[in-house]
């Protein structure tokens, strides 16, 4: 079951880059980067917990089953 992470299009919606969601964050830009590509075979929920909670959005926004 093919998990996808719509980060990108969110940052793409909001006029937010990379770098500063992961300043905002405090997560390094490398994981941000991370979470955008097609390729993100594993994330710890903590990470996926900060993101949402700066987007101001639930985990459901976020992730699509596919």
């Amino acid at each position: 079951m093919p998990i996808k992470i719509k980060l990108k299009e969110i940052l793409k919606e909001r006029g937010i880059s990379q770098r500063e969601l992961a300043r905002l964050t405090g997560l390094r830009p490398n994981t941000i980067s991370h979470l955008c590509s097609d390729n993100v075979d594993r994330v710890y929920l903590s990470t996926l917990e900060k993101v949402c909670k700066v987007l101001d959005i639930d985990i459901q926004e976020l992730i699509e089953v596919e």
